[in-house]
């Protein structure tokens, strides 16, 4: 009796058997019948964990690990970290709900972003959750409501460095900004805190996202914890947190390298001693959300059309930018470059054409996929959009055109 072939070589962190794709250990093709509906996202539980592990093993043991919600704030996805992680961040009232209906500890929850309606700061000071202070009117919120609900509003200030992350997809500090208070304007606010009504606990700093140079990553952190030590000077109380914040970065054009992890660890083991001399009370986060999440995920459309114009092949899709905005390259990219695409039930064939993976949507552009070599795509195939875990569904315009919102699923 012939032994049953082994699985394929992982695409993209995802096993492959018999040619169809693998997600949580499903057929693909299975998995679509089973959610019974086309487009869908689909998050590898084992994979999130495996992420985990493989951070707790490459940094130092003293950094906690707080997960950013905004990369995909999915509650399965979210009370299957809490579990995981250290803390949560959230961004919203309904992140802010999402982390506490889940069994994280709301004292491990922090509140961060600028333009905190007054409702969602009196929330988070109900909750207890930390505040990161953004400005000087969020300061006044918080000790108001905390003034009328008789307690003491717990608080960090988010910095906003005089420097920047290098080579980072997005910078968050720096030059003007509107993420947190100009580093050199804390130490007065923080002379003129209200102490009766706010629980000062330390400072929030992050200055870019989505970097794949550990060498940017430690110039980074190196100046964030200099900063930090120098702002502890004028803290009115015992720093107990310093959020040094994420930007780990993950591959998705070709070309792009992985980032080297180890590399990130022995940095910090380097630097933080540092931190932890100067200030030993003081909890030392790490909030990564694209990072845990993001190569967990795939965007799954069916193909509903086949067609030729002019010499060029399209395969149209019952997806889109709808849901995938990024990946159609309209959520931050100069030069438009696509994502890991592949045809899910096809995986172990070779590309025999040249096609487009467009959506349904009528505009230029829905485009998934541009002029990619391909297997022979048909009517039915799965078409898999790869590191789809993080700012997928809830950064794309899902409204648009009134098509129906996709599943979501952990498996």
């Amino acid at each position: 009796m012939n032994a049953p072939p082994a699985p394929a070589r992982p695409a993209h962190g995802f096993v492959v058997q018999d040619g169809c794709l693998q997600i949580g250990g499903i057929p693909v093709t299975r998995l679509a019948e089973r959610i019974g509906s086309t487009p869908f996202f689909a998050y590898d539980r084992k994979l999130i964990t495996a992420r985990i592990e493989a951070l707790r093993r490459a940094l130092p043991k003293s950094v906690h690990l707080n997960y950013a919600i905004k990369a995909n704030p999915m509650p399965a996805v979210v009370q299957h970290l809490a579990g995981l992680v250290d803390g949560f961040d959230v961004a919203s009232a309904l992140e802010m709900k999402t982390a506490l209906d889940s069994t994280m500890p709301p004292a491990r929850v922090s509140f961060a972003g600028p333009g905190k309606t007054r409702g969602e700061i009196a929330q988070a000071v109900a909750a207890g959750i930390l505040l990161s202070i953004e400005s000087e009117t969020e300061l006044a919120a918080a000790a108001e409501f905390a003034a009328a609900q008789k307690t003491r509003a717990r608080i960090e200030i988010r910095v906003n460095p005089d420097f920047e992350l290098k080579s980072s997809g997005m910078k968050m500090g720096g030059g003007p900004k509107q993420f947190g208070i100009d580093a050199e304007c804390v130490p007065q606010l923080l002379s003129r805190l209200d102490r009766r009504h706010l629980e000062f606990e330390g400072f929030h700093i992050f200055s870019g996202s989505q970097n794949l140079r550990a060498e940017a990553l430690y110039e980074a952190q190196k100046k964030t914890i200099d900063l930090a030590i120098r702002l502890a000077d004028a803290a009115p109380e015992t720093v107990k947190v310093v959020n040094i914040g994420g930007g780990f970065g993950i591959p998705y054009f070709p070309g792009e390298k992985p980032l080297d992890l180890a590399a990130v660890g022995r940095g910090l083991a380097e630097i933080l001693p540092a931190l932890q001399k100067r200030l030993p009370e003081a909890r030392i986060v790490v909030e990564l959300g694209r990072y845990i999440v993001g190569e967990a995920g795939v965007y799954i459309a069916r193909v509903i059309d086949r067609k030729e114009s002019r010499g060029q092949v399209f395969l149209v899709t019952d997806g889109g930018l709808h849901h995938q905005l990024a990946a159609s390259g309209n959520f931050g990219q100069i030069i438009r470059k696509n994502y890991p695409v592949a045809i899910a039930n096809k995986m172990d064939l070779p590309a025999s054409e040249t096609a487009n993976v467009v959506g349904c949507l009528c505009t230029p552009l829905d485009l998934l996929a541009d002029r990619l070599e391909l297997p022979r795509g048909e009517i039915g195939d799965l078409i898999a959009v790869f590191q789809s875990g993080a700012y997928g569904l809830t950064a794309s315009p899902t409204m648009f055109l009134s098509h129906p919102a996709p599943a979501e699923v952990l498996v």
